[in-house]
């Protein structure tokens, strides 16, 4: 019960169920997730801490940068939410601007992109 009601509390934000449809394309730096999410690093980083504990998401940490991608789990709660949600918004309008915005965020400087973001 509690993994499907962590899995309920992530899927009912709007920017955490986007995140989850970016990440469909592969992996993401936590500065690509920012600039298509518009949101705070700080706001984008606790809908992250949101996903990683439904454990709906890994990451992992490659110098400053921190990526993450959808989970590989066995879990049928985990993956039966990850495909329900990618179903259910196939041909959602959000959804599929998302998905042509995010291909160009993919091809941008992530260096140049991460400084933007950062508090150093």
């Amino acid at each position: 019960m509690r993994n499907f009601l962590a899995v309920t509390k992530a899927l009912s934000d709007p920017n955490r169920v986007r995140t989850l449809m970016f990440l469909r394309g592969g992996e993401l730096c936590l500065c690509q997730i920012i600039k298509m999410l518009a949101l705070a690093p700080s706001t984008v980083s606790k809908h992250m801490a949101i996903l990683y504990n439904a454990r709906l998401i890994e990451s992992r940490k490659e110098g400053r940068w921190v990526f993450f991608r959808l989970a590989e789990s066995r879990d049928m709660v985990i993956q039966g939410a990850i495909k329900w949600a990618g179903d259910a918004l196939a041909r959602d309008r959000q959804t599929q601007a998302d998905a042509k915005t995010i291909k160009a965020v993919r091809k941008l400087n992530r260096e140049k992109l991460c400084a933007t973001y950062s508090r150093t």
